[in-house]
């Protein structure tokens, strides 16, 4: 196994996912992907997430043709009906008025696509939150406090988010952040990226 052979290229402009990726303590690059999110017609939520996945690490391929390249994406899902970013106040009270008392489902799609090779690994992690009965001050406070009106399901798990939860369930906690760390790990190491390097 080598060091680190390739460049390795977040596809992403999220500051979470950034974060979530140095705790690897692996050099790495940022940048964002120009791809349409839009849901396809009779497409699930875990095909959605793993085609936006494959899609934002491939949009970087062409400008980065020796690198790996990671592609993630995130939805949550209530009942079968996926809720995006709010992207602004009244969605986001909407979201969280929604999945008050309610157990919401969130997806993650990741994507390692080895530019050079053209070979990608993908994957979809799955994490539960388990929502405590929110009264409509508290989510109109935590709406003001956090601001996550760019976060799928409107708030942040790695903030004051954790205080809306009764329960959690997954394997992988940095999923809900938008990055699963234990399965990237495993497709570094299929590249021949030994961690801890």
């Amino acid at each position: 196994m080598t060091d680190q052979p390739q460049p390795l290229i977040l596809a992403s402009s999220s500051p979470f996912r950034r974060e979530l990726l140095g705790k690897l303590r692996l050099s790495f690059q940022h940048h964002s992907p120009d791809i349409d999110e839009s849901a396809q017609p009779g497409e699930t939520p875990t095909e959605l997430v793993l085609r936006l996945a494959r899609g934002k690490a491939a949009a970087l391929a062409e400008t980065h043709p020796d690198a790996l390249i990671i592609g993630s994406d995130q939805v949550a899902v209530i009942d079968g009906e996926v809720l995006g970013k709010p992207g602004d106040h009244d969605t986001a009270v909407a979201q969280l008025r929604r999945a008050s008392g309610r157990t919401v489902q969130f997806l993650t799609g990741l994507c390692l696509l080895n530019s050079a090779t053209g070979r990608h690994q993908s994957g979809c992690e799955r994490f539960t939150v388990h929502f405590r009965q929110l009264r409509d001050h508290q989510i109109e406070r935590y709406i003001e406090v956090e601001q996550p009106l760019n976060c799928a399901g409107s708030f942040k798990s790695e903030g004051l988010g954790i205080v809306l939860f009764k329960a959690l369930e997954g394997r992988d906690p940095n999923a809900l952040v938008g990055l699963p760390l234990i399965m990237l790990t495993d497709f570094l190491a299929a590249e021949g990226i030994a961690l801890p390097g």
